[in-house]
């Protein structure tokens, strides 16, 4: 009897849908603190932005050198889900208090690339949560009890 092993093919990070979203958020998030130093904003909108940038920065290194896959002691998905909901909320409330007072051009295009931002963290956080419930990885995966690994 012979056994038909299925190959998976898996797109690259950087050239998948969620890897083309965290890079555009990362780069989204640079160009916010950007503004933010060059215009002299108060330092919470620049620490927030840096902030924002760094944990972003982690997750794409986490996902381009494959350790989600060698620690599973963490289920990185719920992890990134939320990170994206509390980036999203950080990232409303710092633009919106940016454009709120009379402040200079440079603030004002900080605040408007954060709203972007946060647009982008929310479609992020939504991909990954669609990705989880249609298709589930790892030992969540509901497999049917007549399914079976060998095909004759």
């Amino acid at each position: 009897m012979e056994t038909v092993q299925l190959k998976v093919h898996h797109r690259p990070f950087c050239f998948s849908v969620k890897g083309h979203v965290k890079l555009l958020r990362l780069a989204l998030t640079v160009t916010s603190m950007t503004f933010f130093i060059i215009a002299q904003a108060p330092e919470p909108y620049i620490v927030i932005t840096g902030f924002e940038v760094t944990v972003i920065f982690f997750f794409i290194m986490l996902y381009i050198l494959r350790l989600d896959r060698l620690m599973k002691c963490l289920f990185w998905p719920l992890l990134d889900i939320i990170n994206s909901l509390v980036t999203t909320v950080f990232m409303v409330i710092v633009s919106v208090l940016a454009l709120i007072p009379e402040t200079t051009t440079l603030t004002v295009l900080g605040g408007a690339f954060g709203l972007i931002t946060a647009v982008c963290c929310l479609a992020d956080g939504v991909l990954i949560y669609r990705k989880l419930l249609f298709n589930p990885s790892g030992p969540y995966q509901k497999k049917p009890v007549h399914e079976k690994k060998e095909v004759l």
